[in-house]
């Protein structure tokens, strides 16, 4: 009776089918209906589950939802525990899911518009082609030149942002050749799947679709075309200069590291970011019969942005995202987790206390596949450095945010690249700072045509003679760092070390050491420019930002609690009668005036990078002839002083 039942369903399913596409308009007069929103309410009122693909050439995802979303029996898409892991629900409420939606990005395509308002329809060309591949690739394959914000927002395929087909129907064709956008789609009527054999049935007859199975899909290639995004730079005129700028390259960072390298089974971007489980799971609704497949890939898509899933969780209704709110905590959960316990491992050693200071080392090792922070250039990671005395008074503070959630001490410039520190003021900052074609800094990236800093924390195996180096460039000081992504004189720690000079002040006792690493994925003077200006949506935007939580996203922290140290501070008669002269100095000479012998000397610029560090010194230093500000710190017997001199 079970085999005649299900003969009979299937009969009356393809009945169905046959009528319903009988309804359907001809594939080949596409304008019957003039946009995908107009298609899709026609489904929704007359054909209900009708095949889609007779105007456009994606599905949404609200046709892959009846199969692939949640169960109300329970039978499909659940882990061994009872677990609701349906595909659907947990993309929904991904970055990726609302990407046309983000209202910063709109924000920000609106803000690049109004400096260079002739680029107009190149600029929102290119942003679409990432943030709403399906409807970009539909238009530009149908002849268009362009494809404009207006038009995405009346088109439902685009408005699903990176959804199902996005990935799904990526050719294997230059899969891992093709970037900024230019990803190519197989437009056959396939939707790829990582498992063999599949049951094609139901995806024929009502979403008019044909799972296939293709390694492919596994393939990192398949982020490429959106993950290393290069712009055309122009002047501050608006005229194009012929340069390429690297605005992001996630995917060449990956390249550019161990996790490429790894053997025969190099760890892939769906490894982090669509983990895998072993449990047999059923991955289609509504059919008793099928076989459970595994591993599973969770479609959580999570990365690192806490702060804009929770502005969009709170803005759900006026984005008009889908998305329950019990998604989205879902989502930020994961989130969190995958930032505090899958991106650093962090080590605090206290390396020495010497006459009126103490020394620690801290090191930041970077877990992740790519640089971090990766991505969008409006991102930073800082170093909160704190030590306490006994009744948790502090003694000394590196890093920390005032009300607006800016780094306090952070100049109105650049904040350089530390090897150490030794004042309260200098904070290491790892980010990506761009400047236009005169080297001033900017946040417009159609302006952008160089870098004054990238000290992001590159991935394990990074090497500046990698063939992939010349997009994944590391700026600034960070090059001359002998601690940063150097171990032992090797390149390719994935890892930096900063050394933390701290001066006691005559303090002895307990001390407490706390080392924090926190996130920002928006920072106050990134959107700065752009609040300085007004659109529509720099409006809708600046209201949500204005009441959202911005506070940094701790990542990561270690301690040394109770370290007693001893005070060996010179008395002031003594720092008295130690002098260094002449400063200025016109060529970088100094000598030493002191009546007590000089054991050491260390000279540090205000970098925080070691310059000298000498022994049983002569009375004569020799610095370089680069001018700047340089501290010198002269131990004697019975503590040391820091004097600060001067090169002109």
């Amino acid at each position: 009776m079970r085999t005649l039942g299900g003969k009979f369903v299937v009969a009356v399913v393809m009945f169905a089918a046959i009528v319903l596409l009988a309804m359907i308009p001809e594939r080949d007069n596409p304008e019957a209906f003039h946009t995908v929103a107009e298609w899709d309410r026609f489904v929704e009122e007359r054909l209900m589950h009708a095949p889609s693909d007779s105007v456009h050439l994606f599905p949404t995802a609200r046709r892959c939802q009846g199969c692939h979303g949640y169960d109300p029996q329970m039978n499909a898409m659940v882990d061994w525990m009872g677990n609701d892991i349906n595909t659907h629900d947990d993309w929904a409420s991904s970055m990726m899911a609302n990407s046309a939606k983000d209202p910063f990005w709109r924000a920000k395509v609106s803000h690049e518009v109004l400096v260079n308002p002739t680029h107009k329809m190149d600029l929102e060309t290119k942003c679409i082609s990432c943030h709403a591949p399906q409807g970009h690739f539909t238009a530009i394959l149908r002849g268009a030149e362009h494809y404009s914000i207006t038009e995405m927002e009346n088109d439902t395929i685009a408005m699903d942002g990176v959804s199902c087909g996005a990935c799904h129907m990526k050719a294997e064709e230059d899969l891992d050749k093709l970037f900024s956008g230019e990803g190519k789609y197989d437009t056959s009527g396939v939707m790829y799947g990582p498992f063999e054999m599949p049951f094609a049935a139901p995806m024929n007859d009502f979403v008019g679709f044909n799972p296939v199975y293709s390694e492919h899909i596994n393939d990192s290639g398949i982020c490429a075309s959106c993950h290393t995004l290069l712009t055309s730079s122009t002047d501050l005129e608006g005229n194009y200069t012929g340069r390429k700028f690297v605005e992001q390259a996630t995917y060449h960072e990956w390249i550019n590291s161990d996790f490429d390298d790894d053997g025969a089974t190099p760890k892939t971007c769906q490894g982090c970011h669509m983990p895998r489980i072993e449990d047999n799971i059923v991955i289609s609704a509504n059919y008793l019969f099928l076989d459970p497949r595994a591993p599973f890939a969770l479609h959580d898509l999570v990365g690192a942005n806490v702060t804009m899933l929770e502005l969009m969780k709170d803005n759900r209704k006026a984005l008009n995202i889908q998305a329950a709110d019990e998604h989205f905590d879902e989502t930020i959960a994961k989130t969190l987790d995958m930032l505090q316990k899958q991106t650093l491992a962090v080590e605090l050693t206290n390396t020495k206390i010497e006459s009126d200071s103490a020394y620690f080392d801290f090191k930041i090792q970077n877990k992740a596949g790519h640089k971090f922070p990766s991505g969008y250039p409006s991102r930073r990671v800082y170093v909160a450095f704190t030590v306490t005395d006994d009744s948790g008074g502090v003694l000394w503070k590196s890093g920390g945010t005032d009300e607006n959630f800016e780094i306090i001490g952070h100049p109105d410039g650049l904040m350089p690249h530390f090897n150490t520190i030794t004042e309260e003021n200098q904070v290491q900052i790892y980010e990506y700072i761009v400047t236009d074609v005169n080297g001033d800094i900017t946040t417009t990236l159609e302006q952008a045509d160089g870098a004054l800093k990238d000290n992001r924390l590159p991935p394990k195996g990074f090497s500046t003679s990698h063939s992939a180096y010349d997009t994944t460039l590391i700026y600034g000081a960070a090059l001359a760092d002998p601690n940063f992504n150097y171990e032992g004189g090797v390149e390719g720690s994935g890892a930096d070390i900063i050394s933390y000079h701290i001066p006691l002040n005559g303090y002895s006792g307990n001390i407490n050491v706390l080392a924090k690493i926190y996130y920002q994925s928006i920072t106050p003077r990134f959107v700065k420019p752009m609040f300085d200006e007004s659109t529509p949506e720099i409006e809708v935007f600046r209201s949500m930002y204005n009441a959202a939580d911005l506070s940094p996203i701790l990542v990561a922290q270690d301690s040394i609690v109770d370290l007693f140290v001893e005070s060996l501070a010179i008395d002031e008669d003594d720092i008295a009668h130690i002098i260094v002269y002449p400063n200025p100095s016109e060529n970088g000479l100094f000598h030493i005036s002191s009546e007590k012998i000089v054991e050491k000397v260390r000279v540090v610029d205000m970098n925080g990078k070691l310059i000298l560090d000498m022994e049983n010194p002569n009375r004569t230093i020799q610095l370089p002839n680069v001018s700047g500000v340089y501290a010198v710190e002269l131990f004697v017997a019975g503590g040391s002083v820091v004097k600060k001199i001067f090169v002109n």
